[in-house]
């Protein structure tokens, strides 16, 4: 009656070693340590820095602990801070000798002491949040009213070209803030611009009105183009940012939307709001120039001076190459990129899209320089390089364009994604700024873990007094309970808040009812004249019904605080909705499985130890054990 099969008590057995696996790490802590990024999108970290950075370590006699490449940055771990200090310093000197053009991002970090083993079996610490580790944040104002000015000056441009393309002839076209004005000079006119437009840009609308001999025909968004212009733009924005933050070796960045026009950062780990600051502030453009291939700038690449009109930049190999000044497209004329291959050579390719005006001027320029170099340059930090600088061998139109030189694949999808996403949408405006120090998050840390450490010594400590043996496996069961919502968290890699720890304390709180209605209905079947074994039986069987009710009304609240709460609500939300699931197994099955492994096995069972159990008639009491 009440015996488990083996296949259960496997289940049980396999679930508690991945729990405990998988929480370990929470418990070896962080050491400081040492991060070596990319500082451009051009620059890779490899193993060639690798024996840069520990060639500088040893010269400057700092020992650490491990030094490795892992991902794209490379993590060197030290015993103090003072050593962290200490190699920072000699790494940067090492990395970076020009402090205006850093090729490289050193950033102090903490990484966890876990054991490499643990590492292979991709066990890893819950992330921490901004309250409980320290950090900044920053709440950032997103002008929309200029992203929708950038696609209405864009818009202007491609309505010239287009109506130029269908030879419609106007007189003039002009942008009055958010709208463009198109005058017409008369009304067969007007109808051809209408039918093009209304063919060619879906998303517009128009508004036409005579203006004495002539017409005026006024463009617009319309409204759903218009927030989804404004939803575009707020994604690309956060799209951006998390590129940037990646360089600050940041573990667990919060990078979310608040409200229609504005966006949460949080940096957990980082103290320098200024190097934050640079870092949002960040931004990469492209410019295609005309190589300079006369006498003079052949001799300036081995070192001569530079013609008047040119400058001097270096290609991905580190050799000069001289061009023109004039620019002649940027990347606001780019409208996307993305990587891809030659079909002729199979090599990996950046596939760009230009706009209508960038897709005329291009194909005017490659008609007039066949046989010439054009170069494709990319600026970061106000800093340029040559990506490319292919031979023109014929007329290019239809505003598509292919950029190649010796990428790998790797290369090319980071060159696209910068290109693409690599700068702003819109305008963004710092309008909240906070620093929170370590020692309030060390102190956070601490209370939280003491509310969390008394409520379950507390609630253990009462179910023993009050059930005996069935409070001692309650207790288990609560702890089980705890070990689970940590493992889960940290396989999920969450980052843990102050309102996350505070619905762990709620969790063990809720999680104690399941057992106390098993308890209790254990004992009224005992005072009703059951046997121990079938008080038992019966005690689980009939209080799951109760107990999943109650557990899924709860569950029901936890998701819709997931659903539709932001920030430190969603954080209670998260650990709230994992507690209720983890309860239900730890309450239900793994209780019952030890109830089941003590008391099971005998088969003359005429008590069990669950405390005082008070019979109706004459209110006597007796014990169950």
């Amino acid at each position: 009656m009440n015996r488990y099969p083996v296949w259960k008590y496997a289940i049980i057995v396999i679930a508690l070693l991945l729990g405990v696996v998988y929480t370990l790490p929470n418990f070896f802590g962080e050491a400081p340590a040492v991060q070596v990024s990319s500082g451009k999108a051009t620059i890779k970290v490899d193993t060639g820095t690798l024996q840069k950075v520990e060639d500088a370590l040893k010269a400057a006699g700092v020992s650490p602990q491990s030094v490795a490449l892992e991902g794209g940055s490379i993590r060197a771990r030290f015993d103090s801070t003072d050593n962290q200090l200490k190699a920072k310093d000699a790494v940067q000197k090492a990395l970076i000798p020009d402090a205006a053009d850093p090729q490289f991002v050193v950033a102090l970090n903490l990484v966890s002491r876990s054991p490499e083993w643990l590492g292979a079996l991709h066990a890893a610490p819950m992330y921490l949040g901004l309250d409980l580790r320290g950090g900044v944040h920053f709440m950032l104002q997103v002008d929309m009213q200029a992203a929708l000015t950038q696609r209405v000056e864009s818009l202007t441009g491609d309505l010239r070209s287009l109506l130029r393309e269908k030879d419609i002839r106007h007189g003039g076209i002009s942008r009055n803030g958010q709208t463009v004005e198109i005058r017409l000079r008369d009304a067969q006119q007007l109808e051809a611009t209408k039918r093009v437009l209304s063919a060619q840009f879906p998303d517009l609308q128009t508004q036409d009105a005579a203006d004495g001999a002539e017409f005026r025909l006024t463009v617009s968004n319309k409204p759903e183009a218009a927030r989804k212009l404004q939803e575009q733009a707020l994604k690309q924005n956060i799209t951006t940012l998390h590129n940037r933050i990646n360089e600050l070796g940041v573990a667990e960045p919060v990078i979310q939307q608040q409200g229609l026009d504005r966006i949460v950062v949080q940096l957990p780990g980082v103290q320098d709001t200024a190097k934050a600051k640079d870092i949002l502030g960040r931004t990469a453009t492209l410019e295609v120039r005309m190589v300079d291939e006369s006498t003079e700038a052949r001799a300036a690449e081995q070192g001569g001076i530079v013609p008047f009109g040119a400058e001097r930049y270096l290609e991905r190999e580190g050799r000069p190459l001289i061009v023109k000044k004039q620019v002649v497209l940027t990347g606001d004329n780019l409208t996307d990129a993305q990587p891809g291959f030659d079909n002729q050579t199979q090599e990996p390719v950046v596939n760009l899209t230009l706009d209508a005006k960038g897709a005329r001027i291009f194909k005017d320029v490659t008609r007039e320089n066949v046989g010439k170099r054009m170069a494709i340059l990319l600026f970061e930090k106000g800093k340029g390089e040559v990506v490319t600088a292919p031979v023109i061998r014929s007329e290019i139109g239809g505003g598509r364009v292919q950029i190649s030189g010796r990428m790998t694949t790797a290369e090319a999808n980071d060159t696209a994604l910068l290109l693409r996403a690599g700068s702003l949408a819109a305008p963004m405006e710092i309008i909240e700024e906070r620093t929170i120090g370590p020692s309030l998050g060390a102190e956070n840390i601490a209370k939280g873990f003491n509310s969390v450490t008394w409520g379950f010594l507390v609630i253990v400590a009462f179910m023993c007094l009050y059930y005996a043996m069935f409070g001692l496996v309650s207790g288990i069961a609560l702890a089980v309970n705890l070990l689970f919502l940590v493992a889960i968290l940290s396989m999920l890699q969450a980052t843990l808040t102050l309102p996350g720890m505070a619905a762990m304390a709620l969790a063990l709180g809720m999680a104690i009812d399941s057992n106390v209605l098993i308890n209790e209905r254990v004992r009224e079947e005992l005072r009703n004249g059951a046997s121990p074994q079938a008080a038992i039986h019966a005690g689980y069987d009939r209080a799951w019904a109760t107990i999943f009710d109650s557990n899924i009304t709860t569950l029901i609240a936890g998701v819709a605080l997931l659903a539709f709460g932001s920030g430190p609500v969603r954080g209670f939300a998260v650990v709230h909705c994992i507690g209720i699931l983890t309860s239900m197994f730890s309450a239900v099955f793994f209780s019952r499985g030890l109830v089941n492994l003590w008391y099971g096995s005998k088969k003359k069972l005429k008590s069990v130890s669950i405390g005082t159990v008070w019979r109706p008639e004459g209110g006597s009491a007796v014990k169950a054990d």
